[in-house]
């Protein structure tokens, strides 16, 4: 990791109008008041309960969401999500989709074709390539996303939650493979609950609750304050 400053969130806020009854309407934030930097080669973790929100701010560090209040600045040209809930289009093969999502991520039409063969193998999809991606399981479409991702190789990944995903080979393969990625110095954001997988990989962690940061520090501490048992919700789970 680096001194190096590749994303800087100063004051950052997103808010969404949320129906309350037939004819009336609220504006909630998903977040605000966010502020930090994430540094060249470090891998950051995120923490949170569901709705804490922690894939609106995914959203905004790779550009697919403007803040509605603060500021956002990257000083790095390309940055990727990896997720299973968005940029695949349900009616195209997964081929179809990977060619499209590699340019996305800024590779020529003729580099994705030419690394097909890396991306088919590594997400083990098999002839299921060509079939429509509507008809791919949960497992299927992170396979796919991370494999992708793996051949665009962007300045930053960041990722939701994917490495849960699939069965336990491929989670143990996706693994090792991020933990190649983090070796060569990659930056990357890593939306998780799995703390084993935290602990192993991250530099540093947020913790989100409510849309504002309750933590910011070493892997250790806020893993040892989001853990702790005041922090529990019921059924022993963290929050």
């Amino acid at each position: 990791m680096s001194d190096t400053t590749v994303l800087k969130l100063e004051d950052v806020g997103v808010r969404f109008r949320r129906r309350t009854s037939l004819l009336r309407s609220e504006w909630r934030w998903a977040i605000r008041h966010l502020s930090f930097d994430v540094k060249a080669g470090e891998t950051l973790g995120v923490v949170g309960r569901n709705g804490a929100g922690k894939s609106t701010l995914l959203k905004v560090l790779t550009g697919i969401l403007a803040p509605d209040e603060g500021k956002v600045t990257r000083y790095c040209d390309t940055a990727s999500l990896l997720t299973i809930n968005l940029g695949f289009m349900p009616h195209l093969s997964g081929r179809d989709n990977a060619i499209l999502s590699g340019m996305l991520m800024g590779l020529a039409r003729s580099d994705v074709q030419a690394r097909l063969g890396e991306i088919i193998e590594f997400s083990e999809l098999g002839a299921d390539i060509d079939e429509p991606f509507r008809t791919y399981s949960a497992g299927m479409k992170a396979r796919l996303g991370f494999a992708i991702s793996l051949v665009a190789d962007p300045d930053i990944i960041l990722m939701d939650e994917i490495l849960g995903v699939g069965d336990r080979s491929f989670r143990r393969k996706s693994t090792e493979a991020m933990r190649e990625k983090i070796r060569s110095d990659k930056t990357v954001v890593l939306v998780s609950h799995q703390e084993e997988v935290l602990s192993s990989v991250c530099d540093r962690i947020i913790w989100l609750d409510n849309g504002g940061m309750v933590m910011e520090g070493s892997t250790s501490e806020v893993l040892r304050g989001y853990t702790a048992p005041e922090n529990q919700l019921p059924g022993g789970k963290a929050p």
